[in-house]
């Protein structure tokens, strides 16, 4: 029996991967062709990056604070509390920020895409569009996922901003280092061999986050019940995709700049 069940679990888990691939695929061949829904993209683009920047503004705040907060200490025992700004910006800027938003933004845009979706497709919209000769996946489908690609490493970049803002913050209450000092030695510290792989690796989650979360809604089944499990598994799936990609983004970059 255990040996049933787990090949059963190894059959559906490469079943679905390669579901998913074919997705992809269809994605990349319907982006290409005409028409192109513009204002629908537009339109999605507002909604995911207006809506989610107060939670990615409050998460990349707290983030500068309780960092800061937890290293000051540790690094006050070496004397080594001047080189607070340099490190607070490498790790933020390098891995930190861009992994947190990214996985809050799974669970905000994500979920949410695979509850709209899956809604769309148990109510029969999507059944509808297509019948009245409109291509749903290019209107549904293409315009999210550009939407989040294009979206995310503009959150990250804001997130980051105000993560390192909040350390600004604590440096001047607890150390008394000015707002220009503190600027200074980051923008010292910081280099194009941290700010290029994070910005292209979060291009790779923002595409990530929307090719499964309209992956899960579009192929909704199971009535009401498929759509709560279409948004969960939206987050859970996209959250273990965005390590992977972090590892392997990475591993590239020590490649090349290690």
């Amino acid at each position: 029996m255990a040996k049933r069940g787990l090949w059963k679990s190894t059959k559906s888990f490469f079943e679905e991967a390669g579901d998913l691939v074919y997705f992809t695929i269809r994605f990349f061949r319907e982006l290409v062709k005409p028409p192109f829904e513009f204002r629908e993209l537009l339109r999605q683009c507002y909604q995911m990056g207006n809506k989610s920047l107060l939670l990615v503004g409050v998460t990349g705040f707290i983030l500068g604070l309780v960092f800061t907060l937890q290293s000051r200490p540790t690094l006050m025992e070496f004397g080594a509390e001047s080189w607070m700004p340099s490190m607070v910006s490498i790790s933020i800027v390098r891995e930190i920020g861009p992994v947190i938003i990214a996985l809050i933004c799974a669970g905000k845009i994500g979920s949410g895409i695979g509850a709209e979706l899956g809604s769309m497709r148990v109510t029969e919209q999507i059944d509808a569009m297509e019948v009245s000769g409109t291509n749903p996946f290019k209107y549904l489908v293409v315009t999210r996922i550009i939407a989040t690609t294009l979206m995310l490493p503009l959150l990250i970049l804001i997130g980051d901003a105000i993560a390192l803002f909040g350390s600004a913050i604590i440096e001047n209450l607890k150390g008394e280092v000015s707002f220009q000092l503190y600027f200074n030695q980051v923008f010292d510290a910081l280099t194009f061999a941290d700010v290029i792989p994070a910005i292209i690796k979060s291009f790779f989650f923002g595409f990530a986050i929307g090719l499964v979360g309209c992956y899960k809604g579009y192929y909704c089944s199971k009535g009401t019940v498929g759509v709560g499990e279409a948004s969960n598994a939206a987050v859970v799936y996209t959250s273990m995709l965005l390590f992977v990609i972090d590892f392997i983004a990475v591993f590239v970059a020590d490649i090349f700049y290690g």
